[in-house]
């Protein structure tokens, strides 16, 4: 077991961590959910630090990808007055992670896909119509 932690690594962690701790929050749509995530991303790349080749793919497949799954199907940003969150909150997991990482991550879409194990097609279809369902809840929302 290693007793102290690489400087690279934690300087890698250290650069990261927030800008990633902001978009899981919006992927998941849960603060504690989100931190779960990045902590377990950034453990299990802990463990394969000198091997993996580009440790962003490696930690944003970690990620992200939960973010798909039933777990994630809670209902995200419960009792958010906030209109964004709102909006975010109404479209599906696979839609506002994809729309997350597109624009706020700025991701293209062949990024995406990598990251989310989809292909290109889905994600461009996907984000569409997130983009449109987002874009329309704002409107409803300011409407209101």
């Amino acid at each position: 077991m290693l007793e102290t932690v690489d400087p690279e690594f934690a300087s890698y962690v250290d650069a990261r961590q927030g800008r990633w701790l902001r978009t899981a929050y919006l992927v998941y749509g849960d603060l504690g959910r989100a931190e779960h995530a990045l902590l377990h991303a950034f453990t299990r790349l802990s463990l394969y630090w000198p091997k993996v080749d580009d440790p962003d793919v490696f930690v944003q497949r970690l990620l992200y990808q939960p973010g798909l799954t039933r777990w994630s199907r809670l209902r995200p940003f419960p009792d958010s007055e906030n209109p964004v969150e709102q909006a975010l909150a109404d479209l599906t997991p696979t839609q506002r992670t994809i729309l997350v990482l597109l624009h706020l991550e700025e991701l293209t879409e062949f990024e995406v896909a990598d990251v989310l194990t989809m292909s290109h097609s889905a994600v461009h279809a996907q984000g569409l119509s997130a983009f449109d369902r987002f874009r329309k809840a704002i409107a409803a929302g300011e409407s209101r």
